[in-house]
């Protein structure tokens, strides 16, 4: 929907920041969504599953280098500064279409909770046999967000709870191997 902010002149539309914004972010959804249900035509639906994960992995590394660099870091100062960049780009990338809350529990451990995916909605909109295709695709993207944000620090990802499974939420629990390692904790 094109908001009040649209001028026309010389020839064409002059759309405002904000409406440019969120229709770059519904495209970039739609994009994503037509390109796995032509790749389901194309291969089937486990090949598709496969196949999007893979892409979706090497797409991660290219947002957090993007992000680095737009924020002018070379990468993340340590996990509590990875959780402020991985939040910052959730609200550029998604904004309401996805609520997630990044939460620093200690210098190496951080909690991630999911209560809106909107690939995840998409994927049960497409009806398809199988609705965990996001899923399968989010647990490859953390492990290379992390380890482009935070490169050699050892970084292991617990996904203990996904909506794709039938959890209520995705819940997912970072650990940074080091000093202070806190694993008994969790």
């Amino acid at each position: 929907m094109i908001g009040t902010d649209v001028q026309q002149g010389q020839g064409r539309y002059v759309l405002g920041d904000a409406d440019q914004v969120r229709m770059l972010r519904k495209l970039m959804l739609y994009w994503d969504g037509q390109w796995f249900l032509k790749a389901v035509e194309a291969f089937g639906l486990e090949e598709a599953i496969a196949l999007n994960a893979q892409v979706r992995a090497s797409f991660g590394r290219i947002e957090m280098r993007s992000l680095l660099k737009a924020v002018g870091k070379a990468e993340a100062g340590d996990l509590v500064d990875a959780m402020h960049l991985l939040a910052t780009y959730a609200d550029a990338f998604m904004g309401p279409a996805l609520r997630a809350e990044f939460v620093p529990l200690s210098a190496c451990r951080a909690e991630v909770i999911v209560r809106r995916c909107a690939a995840y909605e998409g994927a049960k909109r497409a009806s398809l046999s199988r609705v965990d295709q996001a899923c399968i695709a989010c647990e490859g993207l953390w492990d290379v967000w992390l380890a482009t944000l935070l490169p050699g620090s050892g970084v292991e990802v617990e996904y203990s709870m996904r909506q794709g499974l039938g959890d209520a939420y995705c819940r997912f629990v970072i650990r940074l191997e080091g000093e202070g390692d806190d694993r008994s904790s969790s």
